[in-house]
């Protein structure tokens, strides 16, 4: 078992039964887009995310992403991580058809991309932090010297950065920058830019 200080929001309920099979933390349900009207759920995000701090895990879809923008206006940044699983494509075991994109929601992912997600968030696993950010934080400037931003391709090029991180492909330019200063340095950013470009 991990174990994770933060509290981990998930979507529904099969992703926590999920989650409690090899995490030992606190694992609450939005009840999918129930959270939106549901007063005393969004109290409770709250509560969490200052007492513990709170790391969502959606899945990789529309629904997903929408439901992680809700969530994070919550509360305030400081208190609040992201861990992303990758797109994959596939259907739950559980299921009869896909979903409405074909992507595999948490609940589809492996003990391990999970786990991996988690920490690259910056949770503290096992008593250990997760990613520590580089000293030198990547900007908006940046990104708009890298072409990843203002330009004619930038958001081909953003979708690319996104799938080589394991990231899914509809952040927006703001959350992918979040994610980059997580887990790139500015020199390891341009170096896949660059091979990207090729």
């Amino acid at each position: 078992m991990y174990r994770v200080k933060e509290a981990i929001i998930v979507e529904g309920v099969y992703d926590k039964i999920k989650l409690s099979s090899f995490i030992d933390g606190i694992i609450m349900t939005t009840g999918g887009f129930s959270i939106f009207n549901n007063k005393k759920a969004q109290s409770t995000i709250r509560t969490l995310a200052e007492k513990t701090g709170i790391v969502i895990l959606s899945d990789s879809d529309s629904a997903g992403i929408k439901i992680r923008n809700f969530i994070k206006q919550l509360a305030p940044d400081s208190i609040i991580l992201h861990a992303y699983v990758p797109e994959i494509k596939g259907r739950e075991k559980r299921k009869e058809k896909d979903s409405a994109e074909g992507l595999l929601g948490v609940e589809g992912m492996t003990e391990d991309i999970i786990i991996d997600a988690i920490r690259k968030s910056g949770a503290t696993v096992d008593d250990k932090a997760g990613v520590i950010r580089s000293a030198r934080e990547i900007t908006k400037a940046d990104m708009f010297l890298l072409g990843l931003s203002g330009g004619n391709d930038s958001s081909l090029l953003r979708q690319e950065i996104s799938k080589k991180l394991g990231l899914p492909s509809k952040l927006s330019a703001n959350m992918l920058l979040d994610c980059i200063n997580r887990l790139l340095t500015f020199d390891e950013l341009s170096s896949l830019v660059e091979d990207i470009k090729q």
